[in-house]
């Protein structure tokens, strides 16, 4: 099965040895995504719901650069490091996907990098 590597400068940087997104089989495969402002690697806000909204943001724009759109995610993963962060994600998270949402699980983690309150990650369709 071939692989394609998926980067754009419409999202926060890797800040690792791993990419913005793998497509293989069909699918895009994106790496988890905290609220970077692209263009100054930084946080995004003060709170999670600021947070939550870039990195949809940035989730939204890998997607769009490997050919595919947050209507053909199929299933996300939260990592939260409060879950009494949650309803303040949740209701960001329900702007971007507001009907037919895909799959998601949100588990509560130790501290993210950057000491994000949240990071996100997604599979969709291709």
């Amino acid at each position: 099965m071939e692989r394609k590597i998926v980067a754009t400068d419409k999202a926060a940087q890797a800040v690792g040895p791993y990419s913005q997104a793998v497509v293989a089989g069909g699918f895009v495969f994106t790496a988890g995504q905290l609220g970077l402002d692209p263009q100054t690697g930084e946080l995004v806000g003060a709170d999670v719901a600021a947070e939550t909204r870039q990195a949809l943001t940035n989730l939204k724009n890998i997607l769009e650069a490997a050919g595919s759109s947050l209507e053909r995610v199929v299933k996300t993963t939260v990592f939260l490091t409060d879950l009494g962060n949650f309803g303040a994600m949740n209701g960001v998270y329900s702007e971007f996907f507001p009907s037919d949402p895909p799959a998601r699980s949100t588990v509560q983690v130790g501290p993210l990098a950057k000491a994000a309150l949240v990071e996100i990650e997604a599979v969709a369709l291709l």
